[in-house]
């Protein structure tokens, strides 16, 4: 796949503040990133940077081959672009801000009509297309912005919180959405909803005090959780705590809490040195003990756990 999105060492200062210091990435066609960090990390001024709408004091950004700064217009025909708080025309209808932007991007006859209709019918805007924009509900107005973003068909879309102010239903529309998209363009999208990296996001980095912490597959990044391959049994036992000792002793095994106990069952999860399966061992103990188990499972690692683990080394 060609490389649509390159990120070249950007430094952005305000003051004092590093607000972006020294982050280098990558985004090839077919590739949804997950921009992700706490708030002040540096997500939104690093996007408006990509976008064109701020300068860098250091590095360079290159979309599709054209650099935003030296080739700032062909660059920015390349991207469509939802900015934080999706700003819109207030006293303007969608169906009139959408015939507006569709004439800045160029758009003409039958070509700039058929765009619009299949703009409006993709993020399901129809029912308020009359209504002036500073009515609407803060989801409506984000899926206006939306719109607009994906109006000219773009090869690169970078998204600042799509999904804010949706409700459930609403979400699961913006993110089949960008799924159907994602297989021709290059998606960057920031967002606080760990799930969401999850159901939409191919690839993730971390952002901390204007630092890139992390960068992997959202399976490459459970990873590094200590939850990964951690097991949580539940067991019929009059005592836990001999369970809890019999389980610390495993091979590969780290250490084995005792959650709970109650009514007879004991909870309990293992964690594992390294990451590495445990789920065998305590298989085995369990028939050669023949402990009565109502539940065993094995976790995949949690993200908010490495999310945790990586933004506070730097806080």
């Amino acid at each position: 796949m060609d490389t649509l999105v390159s990120v070249n060492n950007l430094h952005k200062h305000f003051g004092a503040i590093k607000a972006v210091d020294d982050v280098s990435f990558r985004v090839n066609q077919g590739e949804v990133l997950g921009f992700l960090g706490p708030n002040g990390a540096g997500k939104t001024t690093t996007m408006r940077i990509i976008t064109g709408f701020m300068a860098p004091d250091a590095g360079s950004v290159t979309l599709g081959g054209d650099d935003i700064v030296d080739a700032p217009v062909a660059a920015k025909r390349r991207v469509g672009y939802l900015p934080e708080g999706a700003p819109l025309y207030s006293d303007m209808t969608p169906a009139g801000f959408l015939d507006f932007v569709a004439g800045i991007r160029n758009l003409r006859g039958k070509e700039k009509n058929r765009r619009i209709t299949d703009t409006i019918e993709k993020t399901n805007i129809q029912s308020v297309l009359g209504q002036p924009i500073e009515t609407l509900s803060k989801g409506f107005k984000r899926r206006v912005g939306l719109a607009q973003a994906i109006l000219h068909d773009p090869e690169i879309l970078i998204l600042d919180e799509p999904t804010d102010g949706l409700d459930p239903n609403q979400k699961h529309e913006v993110r089949t959405l960008i799924r159907g998209m994602a297989t021709e363009k290059a998606i960057i999208l920031s967002t606080h909803i760990l799930e969401e990296v999850d159901s939409v996001c191919s690839r993730a980095i971390v952002i901390s005090a204007g630092r890139l912490v992390g960068d992997g597959t959202p399976t490459e990044l459970r990873a590094r959780s200590r939850w990964h391959n951690a097991v949580t049994l539940s067991v019929r036992v009059d005592n836990g705590k001999e369970v809890q000792a019999t389980l610390s002793n495993l091979p590969g095994v780290q250490s084995a809490d005792l959650v709970s106990q109650k009514d007879g069952l004991a909870r309990l999860v293992l964690y594992s040195t390294h990451g590495q399966s445990i789920s065998t061992t305590v298989n085995q103990v369990v028939r050669e003990r023949n402990w009565a188990v109502d539940e065993l499972y094995v976790e995949q690692g949690r993200l908010d756990d490495v999310f945790r683990a990586m933004t506070s080394k730097l806080l």
